[in-house]
């Protein structure tokens, strides 16, 4: 198999190929969209996926990759009866991350592109159409920001290591009454509202925001909301665990991430989530 920074090459381009997707569906005015169950689906969400698998499997092939897309699980769980990919290094994708912010032209979407081998994230991209920039981390390199014209520079999380003065960056809509309760009795330094998930993560490599939380309800959220915004944020220096301070797991079979999950800056990570623990045992008492 080529080198993880050859493979890189290829997801940064591929990247950018599918940011120049969305942005023309962005500021166009007749978008289809499909109301579905799981969430909204349009049309660039589509064409954003066939763009990067179509790349991904030109350039890499099927032999010594697995892909698991947003897009296309439900017929990959059709076919197989199994929502695990049988092989070690598996792509995960999400084309589109915020379609609500998208549809709403809020400008706060994103896509991701990660790579894992037997479950862990070891390459991600997240890319920010509307801001014109793209995340790039390879485990052990750091994280990487790029323009379209080529400048790079290499973000790091804030170094605030007061757990009240951390900036929590919060989603404005999948909020349930327990998460609500939980993000006002968690002693923090305020919130930030975003969009997409890694717009949220992307917040805090920025330095923008110090805390994402995420605890499921009747959902939860999915492997390609995730999987790439964590190698950015922890190649960044930050930390993104389970509550319990596990790590995600991703290509386990079911792509919902059940339980919560909390990213931060790092530095209070470990009170941070002996903090949440406390407080949602009082809210469930």
């Amino acid at each position: 198999m080529i080198s993880l920074d050859n493979i890189a090459d290829i997801a940064i381009s591929t990247g950018w190929g599918a940011a120049d997707i969305l942005r023309d569906y962005y500021r166009r005015s007749d978008l289809s969209v499909d109301n579905s169950k799981e969430g909204p689906v349009t049309a660039a969400d589509l064409a954003s996926n066939s763009y990067i698998l179509e790349q991904l499997k030109g350039q890499l092939g099927t032999t010594d990759f697995g892909y698991l897309s947003e897009e296309t699980y439900q017929e990959f769980l059709n076919k197989t009866g199994s929502g695990r990919v049988d092989k070690d290094w598996v792509w995960i994708i999400d084309p589109l991350d915020g379609t609500k912010d998208f549809i709403k032209k809020t400008d706060e979407y994103a896509l991701h592109i990660a790579l894992v081998y037997r479950g862990r994230p070891h390459l991600s991209v997240v890319a920010c159409p509307e801001a014109d920039v793209l995340y790039c981390a390879v485990l052990g390199s750091g994280t990487v920001a790029y323009s379209p014209g080529g400048e790079r520079r290499s973000p790091k999380v804030s170094e605030v290591d007061d757990l009240s003065q951390l900036k929590v960056v919060v989603s404005r809509t999948h909020r349930d009454d327990r998460f609500n309760q939980l993000i006002q009795k968690l002693p923090t330094g305020g919130q930030k509202a975003v969009g997409s998930v890694g717009g949220k993560i992307v917040a805090i490599i920025e330095q923008k925001a110090d805390i994402y939380l995420s605890l499921s309800g009747k959902s939860a959220p999915k492997d390609w909301d995730m999987a790439a915004p964590e190698l950015i944020l922890t190649e960044a220096g930050g930390k993104f665990t389970h509550f319990d301070g596990q790590p995600l797991m991703y290509n386990q079979g079911d792509p919902c991430q059940w339980g919560g999950r909390a990213a931060s800056n790092g530095l209070c990570h470990d009170q941070l989530c002996d903090k949440i623990a406390q407080t949602l045992q009082e809210i469930d008492q």
